[in-house]
């Protein structure tokens, strides 16, 4: 295993002060940078784990903050606070830069090779940023399958993976087709993976408190979405090139 450095960044969003996670690869040149967008609840130690493999895969990793340094147990107070951010394609998209820079600042970061991976509202906001026309390399959206403002897609210059459960009803399909066919439209080079009796947040470890009907970890797929969106990573952003 090799040895990465992480240490907690604080930088301000959305009106709040945003406490993220950066991790950093063994070595000292300048590296890929991959965003990591959490679910709806925030940041937690899933998405910090996630941030820290991709470092010990040779990339800097920023697990980036939605709620101001909380994670949202209640699921009423995550709903209040995420239903209208997701409705809100410029708070998404103020929210994702904020992050994006922090990532860019960090004199190991190439800023000019950056993907960006993210779980449902995570997800979301990293679909955002390529529909604002931030030249990202990949990106990648698990439980996230959001469509955005007309013709805005066209701005998306990578290629875009996305990953659902087939028993989603939080994205079910009327949404994913809704989703594939903006793609489309688009030109964007798009793939879909959907996951065979997944639920929402299949990839998401069992949090321990209370959860949203439909909400269900799926260890089988979790793992390979986690393989697909690291075979993503190596094809788009290479660690050498």
């Amino acid at each position: 295993m090799t040895t990465v450095e992480t240490r907690t960044v604080q930088y301000t969003a959305d009106g709040l002060t945003m406490t993220g996670h950066l991790a950093l690869p063994a070595g000292a040149g300048r590296r890929p940078g991959v965003l990591v967008g959490p679910e709806g609840v925030g940041l937690s130690d899933v998405e910090r784990r996630r941030a820290d493999a991709l470092a010990e895969l040779g990339y800097v990793a920023l697990a980036f903050d939605l709620h101001g340094g909380r994670c949202l147990s209640d699921p009423q107070e995550m709903l209040a606070r995420c239903t209208p951010l997701l409705a809100d394609p410029d708070r998404m998209r103020v929210i994702g830069h904020a992050a994006l820079d922090v990532l860019r600042a960090e004199p190991r970061t190439d800023p000019d090779r950056i993907a960006a991976v993210g779980y449902g509202t995570g997800g979301a906001i990293a679909l955002e940023l390529g529909r604002d026309g931030v030249g990202l390399r990949a990106i990648a959206t698990v439980n996230g399958l959001i469509t955005g403002r007309p013709g805005e897609a066209a701005r998306i210059r990578c290629p875009v993976w996305a990953g659902v459960g087939s028993e989603d009803p939080i994205m079910p399909p009327a949404q994913r087709d809704a989703f594939t066919a903006e793609m489309q439209a688009a030109g964007v080079d798009w793939r879909l993976v959907v996951y065979g009796g997944a639920l929402h947040a299949f990839h998401h470890p069992p949090a321990g408190h209370a959860a949203l009907p439909g909400v269900g970890h799926h260890p089988r797929h979790a793992q390979r979405a986690w393989r697909d969106v690291v075979d993503l990573l190596a094809e788009c952003l290479p660690l050498t090139e």
